[in-house]
């Protein structure tokens, strides 16, 4: 116990008992597994997403081609949903930065000088770092920053397919086009007249195209593997 000037005691704080080494490893230790595991939770969600993506264009576009009667209103509605599915995956991926970040930061400035057996990390404040995120956690990235880092990753296959399925269920459903023009007439949507339909998608995909070339595509992308290894024996 710790004595006032008036001789009454005071509780003893966390503070007074300073970390031995060795439980500063075992903290670290259990600290970076935590961490680990919500990283690999988020990561699994967002693969979930992607798969949510894939099974419901395959749907859509059985469905396209599965019926004359089917017109290519099915593909269209299979991008808007694809677009929900890409706007999900993006806020899973933001929160799965924040514990991605942890964890590259205890690999590289834990594990990585204790590997190499030195007392010395490539960061100095990196434990300020990780104390200030676990007190007030705050994204990596902006909520465009990761639209634009999935579409790159997964969906603009995703997009691409879709498009090539539209293009063709115009040419061969529910009968060969004979010409352009009749693939541009079948291209109306009830009401919605042919002019309205082309210009929205050409709208959209351009729009998505020119996204990827903006400095937002370039910044709030984590990239857990990048390179080749050219030492193979390595």
């Amino acid at each position: 116990m710790i004595e006032t000037t008036d001789s009454r005691p005071l509780p003893e704080s966390f503070e007074s008992f300073p970390l031995t080494r060795p439980e500063y490893i075992s903290a670290m230790v259990h600290f970076y597994r935590g961490e680990m595991y919500r990283s690999q939770v988020w990561r699994m969600r967002l693969d979930t997403t992607t798969n949510w993506a894939v099974v419901t264009v395959a749907g859509m576009i059985s469905f396209a081609f599965s019926s004359p009667d089917h017109g290519p209103l099915t593909v269209l509605l299979a991008n808007i949903l694809v677009t929900g599915f890409l706007w999900i995956e993006a806020r899973r991926y933001r929160i799965f930065c924040v514990y991605r970040a942890r964890v590259r930061m205890i690999e590289e400035n834990f594990y990585l000088p204790l590997i190499r057996r030195s007392l010395v990390s490539p960061m100095d404040d990196w434990r300020d770092r990780v104390a200030r995120d676990l007190d007030v956690p705050t994204f990596k990235n902006t909520q465009l920053e990761a639209l634009l880092a999935r579409l790159k990753r997964n969906y603009l296959w995703i997009y691409g397919i879709l498009l090539v399925t539209w293009v063709a269920r115009l040419f061969t459903h529910p009968t060969p086009a004979q010409d352009l023009a009749e693939v541009y007439s079948r291209t109306a949507v009830g009401a919605i007249p042919p002019s309205v339909v082309v210009s929205a998608m050409a709208l959209f995909y351009l729009s998505m195209v020119i996204a990827l070339f903006t400095p937002s595509s370039r910044h709030g992308v984590v990239e857990e593997i990048s390179g080749l290894e050219r030492e193979l024996s390595h």
